[in-house]
């Protein structure tokens, strides 16, 4: 049996046109799941196709409303594993509640560690997903767990975009290791946003490390979400005298009034990726979607077939991708 015959791949209400474009790159259908609610509220799951003994893929990011998906997500892994599926594979592109992966202040709970738990005591074998914002929760499975980035999809954007000489900016000191990805790959200079948070989505400037006068500046997170710690650290570069601001994010999250402060901010474009569905509403024009769907696609491949996964970055399998 080739390959895509052996791909059997699930999907809830999350993200739906990102499962059927993972669908599309591995030349498969959808399989037949039925996700709806009760007239309580409830979520209600049934497989509609036979899973025994098969190695099953299920596409589920825990966006928002982050509490409806993340139940969608355990119940379809319940519902498969009760239907005797010989192993599940939960590809959950962004990954919710991953900002409260420790104790800051006394009588906190860790709720990244709670997810895990649930998604593995549900029953999924292997866990999939893509620029984690805390590296450590892949230490909170104890089941496989890999970490896709999408770093390889900005550097062939900004590429073929002709982007020279930037310097690419970490919106603050704990984004640096991912920041510096890109600026070695692109042999970019780097600079650092200092600041701090007096309180949860609020952030203050400190300072800017590094030259960005007169230079095309890059910020680069892994999420943007109410928008305040991307916008207060584009409008400190602005200051600080950069000719043109660009932002990439992989996870478009757009809470609150993220979407107007994006519109008001000195960011000429914003370049994120389909991890998370974003409504008509929402797209403005100096926002670009790249893509995913060849990442994931690739990856189920390989987890198919035995086949490395951290290889997917090497220079000549990100070509390929990124040019899908």
């Amino acid at each position: 049996m080739s390959t895509p015959e052996r791909i059997h791949l699930f999907t809830g209400n999350s993200n739906r046109p990102l499962a059927e474009e993972v669908a599309g790159f591995l030349g498969i259908k959808l399989g037949e799941m039925e996700v709806s609610r009760f007239a309580d509220g409830e979520t209600r799951v049934r497989c509609a196709e036979s899973v025994r003994g098969l190695d099953v893929f299920v596409l589920q990011p825990t966006c928002p409303p982050v509490n409806e998906n993340l139940m969608e997500l355990l119940i379809i892994i319940d519902a498969l594993k009760r239907a005797s599926a010989k192993s599940i594979t939960v590809l959950v592109p962004y990954y919710g509640y991953a900002r409260q992966d420790r104790k800051t202040r006394p009588r906190e709970p860790i709720t990244a560690k709670l997810v895990a738990d649930l998604i593995t005591v549900a029953g999924a074998n292997r866990v999939v997903a893509v620029d984690l914002h805390a590296g450590q929760i892949q230490g909170f499975f104890n089941i496989p767990f890999d970490n896709l980035t999408a770093s390889l999809l900005f550097q062939d954007y900004f590429s073929r975009k002709g982007v020279q000489d930037a310097v690419i900016v970490a919106p603050d000191i704990g984004r640096v290791p991912r920041t510096r990805i890109l600026s070695s790959k692109m042999n970019w200079s780097l600079a650092i946003v200092e600041k701090r948070r007096p309180e949860p989505d609020k952030a203050e400037v400190a300072s800017v490390i590094g030259d960005v006068k007169g230079k095309l500046a890059i910020l680069v997170d892994d999420m943007i979400t109410t928008g305040n710690t991307l916008i207060t650290a584009a409008e400190a570069v602005w200051k600080n005298g950069a000719r043109k601001i660009l932002a990439a994010c992989t996870h478009a999250v757009l809470v609150g009034e993220a979407i107007k402060k994006l519109e008001e901010s000195p960011i000429e474009e914003l370049v994120v990726t389909n991890t998370v569905p974003i409504p008509p509403e929402k797209m403005l024009p100096k926002i670009t979607v790249l893509s995913v769907a060849p990442l994931l696609g690739e990856a189920i491949i390989r987890i198919l077939e035995n086949r490395s996964i951290s290889d997917l970055f090497t220079v000549g399998a990100s070509e390929q991708i990124a040019l899908y």
